[in-house]
């Protein structure tokens, strides 16, 4: 499809002057990655190309560090990094957390029962322990979602009881809860959630069989305005790059936005720009006809 030139938002935003951006906002999966979770050559030399240009580069991931770090580093990029869809903001590479905003208990432990009454795989990320600083990640039973998540991200669920685990001394919330199930079962979960919560949550779809559930307060949107007010970054022209629903906020916090044909319906309908599918390498071509 190929770098198609800026689509007008409502208020009329003016053309791109690539001359005037100073960072990306820039999601993983169904973006920038090719289907098999790998960040491409050209697509690695086109980003750094930009980093040599001054422009930052903000990873914007629903995944935790360890899952994102690989793309970090290849990318080379450092500063602050949005990660878990905002829950988390992490100065990279010290690791120095800038915002953590967790969800609380009684949410968690709703759904641990909904996903046992339903028969739905549920996973939780715990915060970080002296033993595991990354945080934890937890499933109640071995299953085949389980191993798909691990090829997918990298991390290995540990096995246990969620309903014991969320009575750890000191834990005030989880980093956020995900179902991992077919589609259909997605509005069913997010009905019960929302008449048991009501806008006490934030539910999101990441990807096809995602459905994350994190703090009212948490979206990517939220975490690119830290993560930029961090950088001084705040009033600066900055373009955002997504394809799902949780990267819909990441637009609103951005100058600009823009989606590969891939995205969702509701995604490209709110982009500035549309660009090729991740799966040829789209995003490197918008950047190298942007950027040089």
């Amino acid at each position: 499809m190929g770098y198609t030139g800026l689509m007008q938002k409502s208020h009329n935003s003016p053309g791109i002057d690539p001359a005037t951006i100073k960072a990306f906002a820039l999601d993983l999966d169904g973006t920038c990655l090719g289907l098999n979770g790998s960040l491409s050559d050209r697509t690695i030399r086109a980003l750094k190309i930009c980093l040599h240009r001054g422009i930052q580069v903000i990873i914007c991931t629903g995944r935790s560090i360890d899952a994102a770090e690989q793309y970090r580093l290849a990318i080379g990029a450092e500063g602050p990094m949005v990660y878990f869809n905002g829950a988390e903001v992490v100065d990279m590479p010290a690791e120095t957390m800038v915002k953590a905003t967790f969800l609380n208990l009684e949410a968690v432990d709703y759904c641990v029962d909904l996903s046992r009454s339903r028969g739905l795989y549920y996973q939780v990320y715990f915060p970080g322990t002296p033993e595991h600083p990354r945080g934890i990640l937890m499933a109640e039973h071995q299953a085949q979602e389980t191993e798909m998540y691990r090829i997918h991200t990298g991390i290995q669920a540990m096995i246990g009881d969620l309903k014991q685990a969320l009575t750890r001394p000191g834990l005030t919330g989880c980093v956020k809860g995900m179902f991992i199930a077919d589609p259909l079962f997605h509005e069913d979960i997010r009905s019960q959630l929302v008449e048991r919560f009501g806008k006490g949550i934030y539910i999101a779809r990441t990807s096809r069989t995602f459905l994350e559930i994190m703090d009212a307060e948490v979206s990517k949107g939220m975490g690119l305005r830290c993560a930029l007010a961090y950088q001084g970054l705040q009033d600066a022209p900055v373009i955002a790059f997504g394809d799902e629903e949780n990267d819909l906020p990441l637009f609103e916090a951005a100058t600009y936005a823009a989606a590969p044909a891939n995205a969702k319906e509701s995604v490209l309908k709110a982009a500035d720009i549309q660009f090729g599918p991740n799966t040829e390498e789209g995003l490197a071509e918008l950047l190298e006809q942007m950027f040089g």
